[in-house]
């Protein structure tokens, strides 16, 4: 590291303003600056092969009309190097990348990408780069029009509309009631700021955008002198940096650009808003209302307050038995408290929201807020739960277990919460003597000083209240078409031929596939180049003390990663929607020697946390079988593993289920998720749902956590009072059944050292369940294609066709996973998220022979079913050369080789040991995937014509386009009662 650090500070391009090392993350940090631009650099040098590079910029909007968002998305369209339409999807189509994205964020905008590869780290460093300093977005407007927004006519009777993939994204993000809600708090809390008006785009707002301002904001403010790059991980970073020089930095001089952040004045005194969201005429009026108090809190300079209110929301809200949320659910003031410290901004606040409550309750809201804050500030938190809610947060800290995502793409954000506002950016990362500071804090009335400064007696304060209305969707797209009506109306004969021509030529330009010398300028690695062997499933079955034990063994950084599995079988099928219910119960109801409250404590003081989960592993050695279990996982320090085993036999063997109104609350709540859960992942809800029709195994995840449990769960919240001892005798039914000594199979990752821990500790479980009858219920679903489309307020849709191949005679093979990036990243991307304006579109084919294909945020329902039934044909005429082969081969390699933490590597292990995966199929796979010919890809065609034909349609979206495009459904209904 010492060598990197003298080669760097060699550099005569550079002024290296900082050298540290960041014992916490093993990487030695370093602040530089590019000395003719003034550009901004971060380097983290470390060991991680999984290496990061981000460049983003201070983008402070004035507007709503999404002019950064549009411009995120548009820069990636071709540049000057780089000119092919989409390089973006040419490099997810052929790169190795772990991380490929850009985000914008209500004061900067980011482009990270990460590779394991060194060869594919420099290609998408270099596309990035000139994305961002070259883009085409000035030689070629329909880029803005495609990606933005743009009046869509495509003959001159015909109507006129808007479409846009940013109009429909943000179209979409605006149906959930709590994403209007958080953008309301934004302007109410900041009138005067960046932060006052919506960086993603309000609909109403974006077709204001002239192609002339959102040209006139990318000049302002892509340049060197206002950019900030960062890099990460194990590289030579010296030649990163000579590079980032010679070919791009060092060709700009420096510019002065006004993009500093805004303060906002304080308030003098607390302020009140109200706004209103749209629900469905089904829907009812009643306790639908948001409460929400905000206060603006703490510093996003103090490394200290960062994390303290990160842990006051834990110890406010998020706790089973939070105090906050505690009292206003005590006071009968919504079903669902929410809420937490919004950080990453200049001016971090702290909200407060009761979700379902009445307009009535504002002023007892407010007063019951005020006064448990009051009682806390003067009287001390509860220590324990204090202590519980910073040992959690140094748990996350320390594990820094960000699943699939690249840790180092998390510190790189994580870094610019201070960096962008002329803070450290190591300010963050450096969290030891933070936690120190914290636990002594603890003990000396720190944090309550905090409540009672920024929460009590802070006069920059909100109330936002947002109300239902019927069909205020309905209303504004009514509105909408009207204005597009009237301007019609306005135009001559000439004007309606142009639009009609500019519709065309949208439509040829999108549909013109980018000349193979401009693709052949993306680079691309070679099929030698890719590893022929898979990564190895690590799992091996043993024995210990009568129950069966998979082991995960590898090194896990001092944590064990363990799952205590119950197989469901053991439950009869009109009893599954309680497994549901019951892994939102456990844990947040009392136990024999624990109130729910003091369980969450005991459990944050000696563990990184429990939880519970419902899944299911189909049996590939049996078709259409599958196993479903019910988890209880655990996070803990090797020396905890007792601790482990202990807390969950408490849970298991002792919970209290009959307390009424924590049950009721526990369901209210548990309604409320489950809702805004469906609203933003209806492509999701729509795909379980449409293969819930022919699948055993779908209908069962259907019936434990998609659109049939939300029924149940409904029914079980509005008739509690007629229905509460039948939930009670159903969860105790269940827990009777399933925790038995016979029905127990343990999961557990760790090494050597953690597994000479789990016999002893194991028992201190298995020894206390009941042995179990090991009566076994049979399974099996009704099969009927029910073709619902389920309605809702939404302003957009999600459309599913699912289907299988099961039983036709064909067999699974490689190159679906490449059919895979193909559909989603060329077929399905180009007609449905480029032509059709939705945000997104998925697919997937299984080695079980059960496929999907699903848009997401779409402004469509039958014309994107159409498509979907147009793909056996685009297969059939399928050409490519073998550069596009190559390419599609690398983006599925791509897909399966993302480097895995130690829990999803165990997680990856128990799903083989479940399914019948081997290592020799994974390998043949591979070969199938490596060798893969244009007729490989043909011969798919009658394995999607067999999915389509099973004809298993589900829509989850708008009411007026569900019912528009009736004859597709056999059944609409509203998605909430």
């Amino acid at each position: 590291m010492e060598s990197q650090i003298e080669s760097v500070k060699a550099l005569d391009a550079y002024r290296l303003r900082q050298v540290k090392h960041i014992p916490e993350l093993n990487s030695d940090g370093m602040i530089l600056e590019h000395k003719k631009t003034g550009a901004n650099i971060f380097l983290m040098s470390n060991e991680d092969n999984n290496k990061v590079f981000c460049i983003g910029f201070r983008t402070p909007p004035s507007d709503s009309t999404g002019v950064p968002h549009i411009i995120e998305h548009t820069v990636l369209c071709g540049s000057d190097k780089f000119p092919v339409k989409d390089p973006f999807v040419e490099l997810v189509k052929g790169s190795l990348n772990t991380f490929l994205n850009a985000m914008t964020y209500p004061d900067k905008t980011v482009y990270p990408i990460a590779s394991c590869n060194d060869t594919d780290f420099q290609n998408l460093m270099d596309v990035y780069m000139d994305a961002v300093f070259h883009p085409n977005i000035g030689k070629e407007k329909k880029i803005f029009m495609q990606e933005g927004w743009h009046y869509e006519l495509e003959e001159p009777e015909g109507e006129i509309t808007y479409n846009g993939v940013v109009y429909n994204e943000m179209k979409g993000v605006f149906s959930s009631p709590e994403s209007v809600l958080d953008s309301y708090i934004h302007t109410a809390m900041f009138p005067d700021t960046c932060y006052g008006v919506e960086s993603g785009g309000d609909p109403e707002d974006i077709v204001k955008l002239t192609y002339e301002d959102y040209l006139a904001f990318y000049h302002k403010y892509y340049h060197p002198s206002n950019s900030y790059i960062y890099l990460y991980g194990d590289m030579d970073m010296t030649e990163k940096l000579r590079w980032l020089d010679e070919e791009y930095l060092g060709k700009y001089d420096r510019k002065e650009i006004d993009s500093e952040i805004q303060i906002q004045k304080k308030f003098k005194e607390p302020i009140e808003r109200e706004i209103f969201y749209s629900v469905s005429e089904s829907e009812s009026l009643d306790h639908a209302t948001y409460l929400s108090i905000n206060t603006q809190a703490g510093n996003e300079l103090s490394p200290k307050e960062y994390v303290a209110f990160q842990i006051l929301e834990y110890v406010l809200l998020d706790a089973p038995g939070a105090s906050l949320k505690k009292a206003l659910l005590d006071a009968g003031i919504g079903d669902d408290i929410m809420g937490g410290y919004e950080y990453g901004i200049l001016q971090p606040y702290f909200s407060v929201i009761a979700k379902n409550a009445e307009r009535e309750q504002k002023d007892e809201f407010v007063k019951i807020v005020k006064a448990e804050l009051k009682k806390l500030a003067d009287g001390g938190i509860d220590k324990k739960c204090l202590k519980a809610g910073i040992n959690n947060y140094e748990f996350q800290y320390r594990e820094a277990d960000y699943g699939s995502t690249p840790k180092g793409l998390m510190y790189g954000l994580q870094c610019l919460d201070s960096w962008l506002y002329g803070g450290d950016p190591m300010m963050h990362l450096e969290y030891e003597d933070t936690f120190a500071a914290l636990k002594k804090g603890a003990d000396s009335g720190y944090f309550e000083g905090l409540i009672r400064t920024y929460l009590l007696d802070n006069p920059y304060e909100a109330v936002v209240i947002a109300s239902p209305k019927k069909n205020l969707t309905a209303r504004i797209e009514e509105q909408t078409a009207k204005k597009l009506k009237e301007y019609k109306d306005s135009l001559s004969k000439e004007e309606i031929e142009t639009l009609v021509r500019q519709t065309k030529e949208l439509k040829e330009y999108q549909d013109t596939p980018s000349p193979k010398e401009d693709l052949e300028k993306i680079p691309m690695l070679t099929r030698e180049e890719i590893g022929r062997e898979p990564a190895k499933l690590i799992f091996e079955e043993t024995n210990l003390d009568g129950i069966t034990v998979v082991r995960h063994n590898m090194f896990t950084s001092g944590i064990g990663y363990l799952k205590v599995l119950f197989n469901t079988d053991r439950i009869p099928m009109e009893d599954l929607p309680y497994l549901g219910l019951l892994k939102s119960v456990l844990g947040y109801v009392d136990t024999k020697n624990y109130s729910y409250s003091d369980l969450s404590s005991e459990i944050f003081l000696n563990s990184g946390g429990i939880s519970f989960s419902v899944t299911s592993y189909p049996d590939l050695t049996k078709a259409g079988s599958f196993t479903g279990v019910f988890v209880c996982s655990a996070r803990v320090l090797y020396e905890k593993l007792d601790f482990g085993f202990e807390i969950l036999e408490e849970i298991l063997n002792r919970s209290v289920l009959d307390d009424e109104k924590r049950l009721n609350e526990i369901l209210s709540e548990g309604k409320s998720k489950s809702q805004m859960k469906l609203m933003g992942s209806g492509h999701t809800a729509a795909v379980a749902r449409a293969t819930s029709y022919f699948s055993d195994t779908s209908y069962y995840n259907d019936m434990t956590g998609g659109i049939g449990y939300f029924k149940f769960l409904e029914d079980c919240a509005k008739n509690f009072d007629e229905k509460k001892s039948e939930i009670i005798a159903g969860l105790k039914r269940v827990m009777e059944a399933l925790f038995t000594r016979e029905n127990m199979t343990v999961s557990y990752t760790a090494d050597d050292e953690g597994f000479s821990y789990l016999g002893n500790a194991m028992k201190k479980l298995s020894e206390k369940l009941p042995a179990g009858s090991g009566k076994i219920y049979p399974f099996t679903a009704p099969k009927e294609n029910l073709n619902e489309g389920f309605t809702s307020s939404s302003k957009v849709n999600y459309v599913a066709h699912c289907g299988t191949f099961a039983g036709s005679g064909y067999s699974y093979t490689g190159a679906l996973r490449i059919l895979k990036v193909m559909l989603s990243y060329d077929y399905l991307w180009i007609n449905i998220r480029v032509k059709g304006g939705a945000y997104g579109c998925m697919s997937g084919i299984g080695r079980s022979g059960e496929g999907y294909f699903v848009s997401y945020r779409d402004p469509e329902v039958k014309k994107s079913d159409d498509i979907y039934l147009g793909i056996p044909a685009y297969l059939e005429n399928f050409e490519a050369d073998e550069r596009t082969m190559t390419k599609y081969v690398i983006g599925t390699i791509s897909d399966i080789d993302t480097p895995l933490t130690p829990s999803l590597q165990g997680s990856r292990g128990l799903s083989a040991w479940y399914s019948g995966v081997t290592d020799e199929m994974l390998k043949k796979e591979r070969e199938e995937i490596l060798n893969a010919t244009v007729e490989d890809i043909r011969a798919l065609a009658p394995i999607t014509k067999a999915i389509l034909e099973t004809g298993a349609v589900c829509v989850v979206g708008n009411e007026d386009k569900i019912k528009a495009d009736s004859e597709i459904f056999k059944e609409i209904k509203p998605l909430f009662a």
